[in-house]
């Protein structure tokens, strides 16, 4: 079985579906992750830390792409460490892919299926406060629309620690949950791949947090630790 992960930015897939890449990677399916946005272009800032300024100068922007392409290679090693078969980067703008066509995107994801053909989907939930997150949603809900012959049986949304959870007032509702008891050492070694994105507890993006979140959804489901979704859409 194929499956295709739809991420915004470098550590997303992680955050949101690593447990459930390494799992479904255990079990012999070929999982592809793409990246869609730069990512950390948006803190204008070469120290990995946010700036309040819009505006960056040359120079800040020739030491964030050196930062971009090592942030890519984190993303290589901690999709190694899930057993995804392939990653590829896109380069749409961090934090700004409401400025692009949402056609364009949606094209882009539309080339990744046709390519790919998967059989399932994982994109972002739309109920989250990152702007890229949500254009991610919706270009994926585009992208999978149903046709005569359509191999994608489902498309499953996930949500981001640190983004998900602060779209208020509406809120990311799960309905399908997946046992990661035995995975969840690599999702935690895989977010500590990402040397320049990982924080300290209590940030959500932290590898302790990660281990609360798993618990937290696992008396959810029954488990030990899970990792929740919302099934967009099935087709039997």
């Amino acid at each position: 079985m194929n499956v295709l992960v739809i991420a915004a930015h470098p550590d997303d897939e992680v955050l949101g579906v690593g447990g459930t890449i390494k799992k479904l990677s255990r079990a012999g399916n070929n999982v592809k992750i793409v990246i869609m946005a730069t990512g950390i272009k948006s803190r204008r800032s070469q120290k990995y830390s946010n700036s309040p300024k819009y505006e960056a100068d040359n120079d800040t922007d020739k030491k964030m792409d050196k930062q971009i392409s090592l942030l890519r290679d984190e993303a290589k090693r901690a999709s190694k460490i899930l057993g995804a078969k392939e990653i590829e980067f896109l380069d749409f703008p961090d934090n700004e892919m409401d400025s692009v066509s949402l056609l364009k995107v949606t094209k882009s994801i539309e080339n990744q299926i046709s390519s790919f053909k998967p059989d399932i989907v994982y994109t972002h939930t739309n109920f989250d406060v990152n702007i890229d997150h949500r254009v991610c949603y919706q270009a994926t809900l585009v992208a999978t629309r149903p046709h005569k012959g359509t191999k994608i049986k489902q498309v499953i949304s996930y949500e981001v620690p640190s983004s998900t959870e602060w779209f208020f007032p509406s809120s990311f509702s799960p309905n399908i949950f997946v046992d990661i008891s035995k995975e969840i050492s690599s999702k935690k070694h895989a977010l500590k791949a990402y040397k320049n994105e990982i924080r300290g507890f209590p940030h959500p993006r932290s590898v302790d947090a990660l281990e609360h979140i798993s618990k937290r959804w696992g008396t959810v489901s029954g488990f030990n630790h899970a990792e929740a979704f919302y099934l967009v859409r099935k087709l039997d």
